[in-house]
């Protein structure tokens, strides 16, 4: 085997491998469709001396993949056979096996050497790109025919701006340019203020920079900006549109405007990131700090300047680049049902396709922003959902979903809470409304694969009335062990099962992972019951777990509450990779860093002798282990004394005094805080306010609020209660009567991990949890009790509660926090 020092990270659709290079000869199985660089692969239980293939320049298995999509077998198939490429039975060879390519996580890859650039040309197939650089140049020139140069200086308002009226018809230049041109590269996501100035159709006013005093003022300042950056552009003066102030706001609507007007002179690359990415992959240094249209003109530079690229047509360096280097590591997986009951699944797997509903509101790229689409949702359904507002806006939440899907993202389409349909990967155009259908107009493109369908293990009860919704990673897990179709092996390595390994984080773990990139420690704070914990082990688990190889008992992907997920937790704590604590008021300086503790003395009394501090312990061996991140879970941070806990460490938290030392009084010691060490404190804000935390520890810490989440209680019941009402219900009138710090969390529904489910499991958690803690912020106010329960459940003579059994207690919710709150069908 390949020594792990010799592994480099590439990128193959959007998802980050670590490459075993071939040592100049692949090795044919005997059975399976695989190539292998390992003679010792424990997926080879053939003989060692099994045929091998020639690979010279050890770039076969890059041919391979770019041969064809992973799911088109067909074109692999055609490539493989070819060149010869054929297992031991005869069958052609499509794909990778796990010791040539070995799915890993974006941390991982960021520790591993990239790919090198000289084999990365060497191995790129332009004529792979012919038809991509053909359609980009007729994008860009269909573009220039509708809105010619000469007519900017002059152009009307009405032929730029996205609002009036149905864009999809109208197709102004904003419209193609988000919508109408994505041969030439995406600028989609985010609200309409990237386009500078837009018309919300929900009233028909303007949006502008505020500093204009009326649309017109602010078109023609945009206007003339555009035109300046393109004259900049044009002139090799790609820096100045930095300093043009009209467009400052619209960086990526100006850099595609510039690969429309100005080919020779900018590349298509539109995003910060993106740039910044690719500059530091072809100089292997830290990026200057530059400003948006500098750092375009320095990713210029770079490729003018390296012979390598030389005769190259900048579209083609820019496919290469993303082909190379693909800084998107984010690939969505949703479900999708096809109708009730499954009703639409024949057409739409016929048709290559999935629909939904919800006909009342148009083609979704006719709006301007999610905002404007929100409202035009609201005033079409919120009487079909009895004026309920959470729900409205919960369903066009789901709705809405559809126009972030792009092309490689992944599609489950269910019938029922069990079924699973097939899987699918979106392709073409993504999101397109379909005006020829006579209803469920709303469609995605997808390539079906109905080998993937399925029964669950057990029932995912959130999908039994939701359209869209994420699936995270373990129910992925759960929904590919399902699979009807038998795998071939272990080492499968299609995007499905990439998706499995090394999926980015969740949605909800994501901006904990950024906010501890970014400052080193993090502190997720809100009401009770909102997940807090259960959110910093979850990460701890799936964050330290890819990051912890070599350890044994690690399971990234374990669900909560399982045995996997406490043998991870376990080991990470074992290794002293996880550590938890818990602040109170004793807790002090001595037990966190160092302090004088009695220990047995030589004859048999107690002698006092200087003890190191958990948070030291963890820094010493994080010193010892730079390879590896090493994380402390402080739980109830705000209930110990902060500056007295930290002492002179809150100065050596601060991300850019990692490294540096201070003197310890007591030991005497230089001490210092490693890079490798993160910190995540919870925080109970019904029990005290993040402005009541002294100021030095909060300039420390980045801030995350955890606001309860009704999502993961949607479609689920207690006979007739449905859970997420309840709870949306109950926290509004809480947020009314006190405040939103108060609120209940959705944990107190979900024990174990899995919504409550039984009659006298809820009226247990209600009489035990719930309302003790809302008689604590009533202060014995049976009258504010009574406005958050209901006076079935309140008896404001007797100020008491209601003595009612279990099924009298689930149906008074019911009547009081959902058919009177009218969140009832």
């Amino acid at each position: 085997m390949t020594d792990e020092q010799e592994q480099v990270a590439v990128t193959f659709e959007s998802h980050d491998f670590a490459l075993t290079p071939s040592p100049g000869e692949v090795i044919l199985p005997k059975y399976g469709r695989k190539i292998h660089h390992d003679p010792q692969c424990g997926h080879l239980t053939d003989s060692p001396r099994l045929p091998r293939f020639p690979d010279p320049d050890r770039l076969l298995w890059r041919r391979l993949i770019d041969s064809g999509p992973s799911h088109d077998t067909s074109a692999r198939t055609a490539f493989a056979r070819n060149i010869g490429l054929l297992g031991g039975s005869g069958q052609p060879l499509i794909s990778a096996c796990s010791c040539v390519l070995r799915p890993i996580s974006p941390r991982q890859a960021a520790a591993l050497r990239p790919w090198p650039l000289d084999d990365a040309i060497r191995a790129f197939d332009r004529g792979l790109f012919d038809k991509r650089l053909n359609e980009m140049e007729a994008t860009a020139e269909q573009i220039v025919r509708d809105f010619p140069w000469a007519d900017w200086p002059t152009l009307p308002l009405e032929r730029y701006a996205l609002g009036q009226g149905d864009s999809a018809q109208t197709k102004p230049y904003c419209y193609l340019l988000e919508f109408g041109s994505k041969a030439l590269g995406s600028i989609a996501g985010g609200s309409s203020t990237k386009h500078l100035i837009y018309q919300r159709s929900q009233d028909g006013s303007w949006w502008h920079d505020s500093r204009y005093a009326d649309e017109e003022e602010a078109w023609a300042e945009v206007r003339a900006g555009i035109v300046e950056a393109v004259t900049a552009a044009r002139a090799g003066r790609l820096a100045d549109i930095d300093d043009i102030d009209a467009i400052r706001s619209g960086p990526a609507l100006v850099a595609k405007t510039l690969r429309v007007y100005a080919p020779e002179a900018a590349l298509a690359v539109y995003g910060n990131d993106p740039l910044r990415h690719f500059v530091q992959r072809l100089t292997g240094e830290p990026v200057p700090k530059l400003e948006r249209f500098a750092l375009q003109a320095r990713l210029k530079e770079l490729i003018d300047a390296d012979e390598r690229f030389a005769g190259w047509p900048y579209d083609l360096v820019v496919l290469f680049l993303y082909w190379w280097a693909d800084p998107i590591r984010t690939q969505q997986i949703v479900k999708i049902a096809p109708g009730h009951g499954g009703a639409l699944w024949d057409e739409c797997r016929a048709g290559g396709y999935i629909a939904v509903g919800w006909d009342d509101v148009s083609d979704l790229r006719s709006y301007a922003d999610r905002d404007d689409f929100k409202a035009a949702f609201a005033a079409a359904y919120t009487d079909e959902y009895n004026g309920n507002q959470s729900k409205v806006s919960a369903k066009a939440n789901e709705l809405w979903k559809l126009l972030g899907l792009r092309p490689g993202d992944l599609v489950v389409a269910n019938n029922g809470t069990s079924e699973v349909l097939g899987v699918g990967r979106v392709t073409g155009d993504g999101y397109t409304w379909r005006e020829d259908r006579a209803e469920y107009r709303h469609t995605v493109e997808v390539d079906w694969d109905e080998s993937n369908g399925g029964r669950l293990d057990e029932p995912e009860r959130s999908w039994a009335t939701v359209t869209v919704k994420d699936v995270p990673a373990q129910l992925w897990s759960r929904i590919r062990q399902a699979k009807s179709a038998p795998v071939e092996d272990d080492s499968v390595t299609d995007p499905s099962d990439v998706a499995l390994a090394a999926q980015p984080l969740d949605a909800g773990l994501q901006p904990l992972a950024d906010a501890l990139d970014r400052r080193g420690q993090a502190v997720l704070y809100g009401p009770p019951g909102t997940g807090k914990t259960y959110t910093a082990l979850r990460f701890a688990v799936r964050w330290l777990g890819e990051l912890s190889g070599g350890l044994s008992d690690l399971d990234p992907y374990a669900d909560p509450g399982t045995p996997a997920f406490r043998r991870t937790l376990d080991a990470l704590t074992r290794a002293g990779r996880l550590t938890t604590v818990t602040f109170h008021p004793s807790y002090g300086y001595e037990d966190f860093v160092e302090g004088f503790r009695p220990v047995s003395g030589g004859s048999g009394g107690l002698v006092l002798d200087r003890i190191d501090g958990v948070f030291k312990r963890v820094c010493q061996a994080a010193a010892a282990d730079p390879g590896h991140p090493y994380l402390v879970i402080v739980d109830e941070l705000n209930r110990g004394n902060l500056p007295k806990i930290f002492g002179e460490l809150i100065t050596l938290l601060e991300k850019d005094k990692r490294g540096h030392q201070v003197l310890l009084p007591l030991s005497q010691e230089q001490f210092t805080v490693p890079e490798n060490v993160y910190l995540i404190g919870t925080m109970n804000t019904a029990d005290r306010s993040i402005r009541t935390l002294d100021a030095a520890v909060r300039r420390r810490f980045a801030f995350l609020e955890q606001l309860p989440d009704s999502a993961p209680l949607q479609g689920c019941h207690v006979e007739q209660l449905h859970l997420a009402d309840l709870l949306d219900a109950l926290n509004q009138r809480i947020r009314t009567q006190l405040d939103r710090e108060k609120q209940i969390g959705q944990a107190f529904f979900l024990p174990h991990g899995a919504p409550v489910d039984s009659v006298s499991a809820l009226a247990a958690i209600v009489r035990d949890e719930i309302l003790p803690l809302l008689q604590e912020y009533a202060y014995d106010d049976y009258s504010l009790l009574a406005a958050f329960l209901g006076e079935a459940l309140v008896d404001l003579e007797a100020h008491a509660l209601r003595d009612l059994s279990d099924e009298g207690l689930v149906n008074a919710l019911y009547i009081e926090l959902q058919v009177r709150s009218g969140a009832a069908d």
